[in-house]
């Protein structure tokens, strides 16, 4: 007897159905025009960062981030070393902008152009970098070999960033920002 898959379509709600049924989240985008200038401002279409306040806990979520200076420029060309030094202070100027420091990121995606080329290099920097930051435990963290936006970008990271809003109401000890959202 052969065996019959039983399938049940589920009921299609509309937009305003769906409105109804769920509260967005806030989003606020994060940016920090000292180190590094907004996207849009040479013609791509994305934030920077978003910062999420969902229930007590923050998140931000970090764009993929390289070597790009205040304007938008490409820094340390055919550097790997120095584009790796300088994404990591250009994620540090996100995180600080809303109160946040390395030993709040909880995942990296590490973009490396040449991954077999630059890895020993990109791990080396990441293990001094972190070191210097006093993480413990350490991000989870990903490597990709990437073709990335720019021919002269050899490195890009993501990053996410977590935090309990209310730890310690009102004895932060200044280390994260109230959301302006």
């Amino acid at each position: 007897m052969p065996v019959q898959d039983s399938f049940v379509a589920a009921p299609v709600t509309t937009t305003e159905e769906t409105a109804k049924s769920h509260k967005p989240i806030p989003k606020k985008a994060i940016s920090n025009e000292k180190v590094l200038n907004e996207a849009p401002a040479y013609g791509s279409a994305f934030s920077r960062g978003l910062r999420l306040d969902i229930k007590g806990v923050t998140i931000l979520l970090i764009s993929g981030t390289a070597s790009v200076d205040e304007e938008g420029r490409t820094v340390h060309p055919g550097d790997f070393g120095a584009q790796t030094w300088r994404t990591y202070r250009n994620i540090t100027g996100l995180l600080e902008a809303e109160g946040a420091t390395w030993k709040d990121i909880v995942r990296t995606t590490c973009y490396l152009r040449d991954i077999d080329r630059d890895y020993a290099e990109f791990n080396r920097i990441r293990t001094e970098f972190f070191r210097e930051q006093g993480l413990n435990p350490l991000p989870a963290s990903t490597g990709i070999q990437a073709i990335l936006c720019r021919p002269d970008l050899l490195i890009e990271i993501e990053a996410i960033a977590m935090w309990e809003t209310d730890r310690g109401k009102g004895s932060n000890n200044g280390n994260h920002a109230p959301s302006a959202a």
